[in-house]
């Protein structure tokens, strides 16, 4: 791996969960981003690592350190992000 003087990489575990972790075929795992990664980014980074994981990256739901999170929020390094696929069903 190339590295640029300056250029960070933060730590960020990423959780999946429920149909997400059946599609990555894992539960859990820990990936390497540059300093001043946005929620967005990973979301591409994820999918293009997870193809089955979604087509659309944008539309993925992401708690960081258990809250849940615009796309736009930017990583610290440490963070564990978990991707929450959607919920339906349920009685009325």
């Amino acid at each position: 791996m190339w590295y640029l003087v300056g250029v960070v990489d933060l730590k960020i575990t990423v959780r999946f969960f429920a149909s997400y972790r059946e599609k990555a075929g894992t539960s859990q795992t820990v990936v390497d981003v540059p300093e001043g990664c946005t929620v967005a980014s990973l979301a591409a980074q994820l999918a293009n690592s997870y193809p089955d994981l979604t087509s659309r990256p944008g539309a993925l739901v992401v708690a960081v350190n258990q809250e849940y999170r615009e796309h736009t929020f930017e990583l610290s390094d440490g963070d564990e992000a978990a991707l929450i696929p959607p919920v339906s069903g349920g009685r009325s």
